[in-house]
């Protein structure tokens, strides 16, 4: 016979929205069971931004042996890379991650943790399979966070014995020759960067845009740096044939054989499995359940979902104010409607591309001024081998209140961060240029690009633009 378990909140996922749903709801005081069916251990810890940044750490310390004889060092060429044992220390560092955010959802749901897979009887009455048992959970609110998982297109299926993804990726014991990358968001670029700079053969295509970029000025910038390390096809379709020894990876009239592929197409929510609409829920077109996005509610219902399964921004930052938003909500009787933080993502790529705010397709371009900053001009940029940075803010053109940005910089990570902040409290470009920037820092290129826009308000006393007078 099931267990019955009747509780007022039912948590599915322990990832990070799981866990910050779970935060919330220890702090309303409600009772509560975390499901998830393993292995713990958040998304972003285990094969998501932690691994593809130690991989992106190795491969910057090992490329920088490229730059050694330009300082006087003598034989770098003689070095050499065993990537068997890069990674390996990979997969050492990625486990004290994993392990640590593992051991936070055991601690924090104690004996409330139940492990296995959950599915929706009616709205909030679920029934869980695991290594236990059968256990039937009757909740007064239901929040679901079960995360994602690669996607990999049908037309693949033939190919999967060399096929991995970024749950796969981590675990290979030794890196092939040649590697394809099929996918060019975020992590797609990320990872053919590293493995390119690990020395690794990396032919990298698919999509219209890299990285998501959609500046056309930045996105030429940015396929002109990378293209340095590894070739890029983008604008036609990829196809995939078997060649006597891997594969070969054709877009156009371009190919190359590669030993593995790695597809980097994007994400699935995790909700195919939680038989939705037989238990009552209004479906998308393309099966991801409807919700409000300001309360992250699913119709009438005391249902909210989070994170990486609402497919609305997969980052982690995001997952982790959803989870909390949905914590909150499933923890009272009117759920609160909440403002969505500025926009804002980026590839660490080295240079790094990032988006901030609202972006150029989103703007009529009769009602904005852009504010360009290169590279060649930032002394520092110069310095760290960045004088093919660009920025481009974009600004109101009747007040220079900042709407939003594209990026491809050394050090953008930063930058990005600052203009988010500044988008977010409503600045204009000549308040933010009241602020101090030191020199030489890499942000005064964002300096630079908010000169471009401030001299288009001229102060009505005749002050110097970015000075304020004493009262």
């Amino acid at each position: 016979m099931p267990t019955e378990i009747t509780v007022d909140v039912a948590i599915i996922g322990a990832g990070t929205a799981g866990l910050y749903a779970l935060r919330e709801v220890r702090r309303a005081g409600r009772s509560f069971v975390l499901i998830d069916h393993g292995p713990l251990g958040t998304t972003c810890a285990r094969v998501g931004c932690m691994p593809s940044k130690l991989a992106l750490h190795a491969a910057d310390l090992w490329h920088s042996r490229l730059a050694m004889p330009a300082i006087g060092v003598a034989n770098s060429e003689a070095l050499q890379l065993d990537n068997a044992i890069t990674w390996a220390a990979l997969r050492e560092q990625r486990d004290f991650f994993s392990n640590s955010a593992a051991n936070k959802a055991r601690a924090a749901a104690g004996k409330q943790l139940i492990e296995g897979r959950a599915r929706f009887l009616e709205p909030t009455l679920l029934e869980v399979e695991g290594a236990e048992g059968k256990h039937v959970i009757r909740a007064g609110a239901v929040i679901i966070a079960t995360g994602s998982r690669p996607f990999i297109p049908d037309w693949l299926a033939p190919f999967a014995e060399r096929i991995v993804t970024t749950d796969t990726l981590f675990e290979l014991a030794e890196l092939p020759a040649r590697i394809g990358v099929l996918g060019l968001g975020a992590l797609g670029l990320e990872m053919g960067l590293a493995l390119s700079r690990l020395g690794i053969e990396v032919t990298a295509a698919g999509g219209s845009s890299l990285a998501g970029i959609d500046d056309p000025q930045v996105a030429a910038r940015a396929v002109e740096v990378f293209s340095q390390e590894m070739p890029i096809w983008l604008g036609q379709p990829a196809r995939v044939e078997r060649a006597e020894q891997g594969l070969v990876l054709r877009s156009g009239e371009r190919c190359a054989t590669v030993d593995l592929l790695l597809v980097a197409t994007g994400r699935r929510a995790n909700t195919d499995g939680l038989n939705l609409q037989a238990a009552g829920f209004t479906l998308q077109e393309r099966g991801e359940p409807l919700f409000e996005p300001a309360t992250l509610q699913l119709g009438d219902w005391p249902v909210y979902i989070a994170g990486d399964a609402n497919g609305q921004r997969a980052l982690m930052h995001e997952a982790a104010d959803e989870g909390a938003i949905a914590g909150y909500n499933a923890s009272r009787t009117t759920p609160t409607r909440f403002r969505q933080k500025t926009s804002l993502s980026i590839a660490f790529a080295k240079p790094d591309v990032a988006a901030i705010g609202k972006r150029l397709s989103e703007l009529d371009p009769s009602r904005i001024i852009v504010g360009s900053a290169s590279g060649e001009a930032n002394g520092r940029l110069r310095i760290v081998g960045g004088e093919r940075s660009l920025l481009n803010v974009y600004a109101d053109s009747t007040s220079g209140l900042l709407l939003g940005a594209s990026l491809l910089s050394i050090d953008g990570e930063h930058v990005a961060h600052q203009l988010a902040w500044a988008i977010q409290r409503g600045e204009t470009a000549q308040s933010l240029l009241q602020m101090p920037f030191y020199h030489p820092v890499v942000e005064e290129l964002l300096a630079t690009a908010l000169k471009e826009i401030g001299k288009h308000f001229p102060d009505p006393q005749g002050l110097p633009l970015g000075l304020v007078a004493e009262e």
